[in-house]
């Protein structure tokens, strides 16, 4: 199944990068359809070989759909550019007051003492 995904991913993201200056990443992209379509495990070769001819007869158009709406959920983000920044590596009472400061911006109901 994920070498479907990935294909049919790198195949559509290769169509919309290329008409647009939009840049997607295939790996998000791929987690989501994945997320969304149904396992297909075996455990021997012949399984394997088995839940690959069945995903290509009978899946490939819920993948198309899977990855369709992860490029369409994709797309929707915002994108941050070089505003994005990761929590600075550092002491631990220094990090809880970055993660207390981003609650007070992004919660700002958010009670302390509730947890």
């Amino acid at each position: 199944m994920e070498e479907l995904v990935l294909t049919e991913a790198i195949t559509r993201v290769a169509e919309i990068e290329a008409t647009s200056d939009r840049v997607l990443d295939v790996g998000d992209i791929a987690a989501y359809a994945l997320n969304r379509l149904p396992p297909l495990y075996a455990t021997t070769e012949e399984g394997a070989k088995y839940q690959r001819v069945r995903a290509k007869e009978e899946l490939m158009q819920l993948i198309t759909q899977q990855v369709n709406a992860a490029i369409a959920q994709n797309l929707d983000r915002p994108y941050f550019g070089s505003e994005r920044q990761a929590l600075r590596k550092s002491s631990e009472p220094d990090l809880l007051r970055q993660v207390s400061s981003l609650l007070q911006d992004y919660a700002p109901s958010f009670e302390a003492g509730s947890i």
